[in-house]
């Protein structure tokens, strides 16, 4: 039976990151019954610039989670009374709070299956908590400066046809209403507006929205895409919105093609489309 250092994966000093940069710890919520393995993390996450807390029962930590003033939560699958994936649900139906997974090695669907339910990257254990300490900076370097106090020239938004994207306000509409994303959602869906028209790859996308590059069987860009795909609904002929191009990576739809003029083009913050160079 494994350990929780045996969870945690192998590393020594060389491996320890560096401390925060931010001007306070971030605040983080550990959701897990197993109470060494949070004790462990909370010591890593701590002398990595991270202040974190833990909880070991799932429904309480579902009530601190959407209650409490925290930048991000770790969440365990495997729990009793309620396992992560009911305890995701929970939380999704009240919060867009950033949620990392920690998943069973070798364990595909409860990956699939947590990012469909709203996840926004996840971890399969044995991990390096090096690795987690990345995964969440990377999370709070795109949800963090979106959320900092307002400028003076705030980016006008991004409009691709009927979608608009408030990159500031972190809200995205169409004709149908207000499209609730979870964080990676809004971010992928950002990504694609700002290149509307024009393929963008998956590892870009990896790189880009989830902070590392793509990894061999690394389903999580596709899944995320499906999610956003499935939100955001068809045009009104049922052709979607975004488009895969296998082997290649997926567009952002400008219009139907039947609507189409056959002539790419980049969609401005202005909502106007510039003929692709």
């Amino acid at each position: 039976m494994n350990t929780p250092h045996d969870q945690l994966g192998q590393h020594d000093q060389s491996d320890q990151p560096d401390q925060a940069t931010t001007g306070s710890p971030l605040k983080l919520l550990i959701i897990d019954d197993d109470r060494e393995l949070a004790e462990l993390l909370i010591t890593f996450l701590g002398s990595s610039g991270l202040s974190a807390e833990a909880c070991h029962d799932p429904v309480e930590g579902v009530r601190r989670a959407t209650g409490g003033d925290y930048a991000a939560v770790v969440l365990d699958v495997m729990m009793p009374v309620i396992d992560g994936f009911e305890a995701l649900k929970r939380i999704r139906s009240t919060s867009r709070i950033p949620i990392i997974m920690l998943t069973a090695r070798g364990e595909d669907i409860d990956r699939i299956i947590g990012l469909d339910l709203g996840a926004d990257d996840y971890l399969a254990k044995p991990f390096n908590p090096r690795e987690l300490v990345a995964r969440i900076k990377a999370i709070w370097r795109r949800v963090g400066t979106n959320t900092a106090s307002i400028t003076p020239e705030r980016e006008p938004p991004l409009v691709v046809g009927d979608l608009r994207i408030d990159v500031g306000a972190r809200i995205a509409t169409n004709a149908a209403g207000t499209i609730e994303l979870t964080g990676t959602e809004f971010e992928m869906l950002e990504t694609l507006a700002r290149h509307a028209g024009h393929v963008v790859s998956r590892d870009e996308l990896s790189r880009r929205v989830l902070g590392r590059r793509l990894q061999p069987e690394d389903r999580s860009v596709d899944v995320h895409l499906s999610n956003i795909r499935r939100k955001l609904g068809r045009f009104p002929g049922g052709e979607d919105r975004i488009k895969t191009l296998r082997g290649s990576g997926y567009i952002l739809a400008l219009a139907p093609s039947n609507q189409a003029n056959g002539s790419p083009v980049d969609a401005e913050p202005n909502g106007r489309g510039t003929p692709a160079s």
